[in-house]
């Protein structure tokens, strides 16, 4: 991924750190990680995921990236201003880029797990089958009697349709790790440059999941094995994620798409024969989704859509000694860098 944050904007100083801040960083990531096994502690102790406080634990776990942001942030003073700005919460604006790419991520992971569910099912890891499907089962559990095939496709169709509107809820708790992953590591790890970026963020956001992973969540294999598969998953989605976060230097689309991911998991559970379900190869996060993303990540490189940043800092975010290059006496004829207040992009245009 080509990387042009050292290419100032005509006519300005651009500021960014000198480099990455790695007390803070390896802070956050003991803290994050640290929280998230003592948070499932007790379901190791007793029971696992058939624990009945799981579903309260898992939804707490969520939140410790930003109790990590929090430490690293408010202990270590890392960033020591801007801080709102830094983490991408505030400004919103441009008002029309930040609409677009809020609707994105509302929108695109649920479209994107349309699009791997119909790949699952061509390839044969998977087989259409809402009568059989977990959502099914549900209803079958729910309701005495024989259950209807047309209520079973009116609640599939519904559940489908609604995965926009889950995902807003969703969202709700997906900003607890957000604010962390994408909030702050992603900006804190930015002087490596894009690639490096996205692709370390997104193996520790797979590694942090471990302690449910090794639980038997998601994959339903408590080894190694399933936690490779999340971090493969985590990496793929995570360039994404990632890319709404430096393509507008805000972090809410980015919250938006991870709450949008975590609802999409629906369309797999309503489609699907549930026992012949394998969501190493047809989920959100096995193989069919790694195809996927790896032909957007490829028409997003193409397009040169990761060459196009709004500066996520303002001078001096880092303490009282920013490194600042001046600006050039000429314009340049490559990717320039926008700082963000008059809502263009890297190569100059309005977005």
């Amino acid at each position: 991924m080509t990387d042009n944050n050292q290419l100032p904007a005509s006519g300005q100083p651009t500021i960014f750190p000198s480099r990455v801040p790695w007390r803070a960083v390896i802070v956050f990531v003991i803290v994050a990680c640290g929280l998230a096994w003592a948070v499932t502690l007790p379901l190791w102790l007793n029971g696992g995921l058939a624990n009945p406080i799981a579903g309260l634990l898992l939804p707490v776990m969520m939140f410790t990236p930003t109790i990590a942001m929090l430490v690293v942030v408010l202990v270590l003073r890392s960033p020591a201003q801007h801080r709102l700005r830094f983490l991408g919460m505030w400004p919103l604006r441009p008002a029309g880029r930040t609409i677009l790419f809020l609707a994105l991520g509302l929108f695109g992971p649920w479209i994107l797990s349309l699009v791997i569910a119909g790949v699952s099912a061509l390839c044969g890891w998977a087989i259409i089958d809402p009568e059989n499907s977990v959502v099914a089962q549900q209803l079958a559990a729910a309701l005495p009697g024989e259950i209807d095939r047309e209520l079973i496709t009116t609640v599939i169709i519904v559940q489908i349709v609604a995965t926009p509107l889950n995902a807003i809820l969703s969202s709700m708790l997906a900003v607890g790790e957000e604010l962390g992953w994408r909030g702050w590591l992603t900006p804190a790890l930015r002087p490596l440059g894009t690639g490096a970026t996205l692709l370390l963020t997104g193996v520790i956001w797979g590694l942090w999941h471990s302690p449910i992973i090794l639980l038997g969540y998601n994959f339903a294999r408590p080894d190694l094995s399933g936690v490779l598969l999340m971090v493969v998953g985590c990496v793929a989605w995570g360039v994404l994620l990632g890319w709404l976060r430096l393509r507008t230097a805000s972090v809410w689309p980015a919250v938006l798409a991870h709450g949008s991911l975590n609802a999409s998991a629906a369309v797999f559970l309503a489609l699907f024969d549930a026992q012949k379900l394998d969501l190493a190869l047809a989920g959100p996060l096995g193989v069919a989704a790694w195809i996927v993303l790896a032909v957007v990540i490829a028409i997003l490189l193409l397009t040169g859509q990761f060459r196009r940043q709004p500066a996520p800092l303002l001078p001096a975010a880092w303490g009282p000694a920013p490194v600042s290059l001046p600006a050039p006496p000429q314009a340049s004829s490559g990717h320039v860098v926008d700082m963000g207040g008059n809502g263009s992009d890297t190569d100059g245009r309005a977005g």
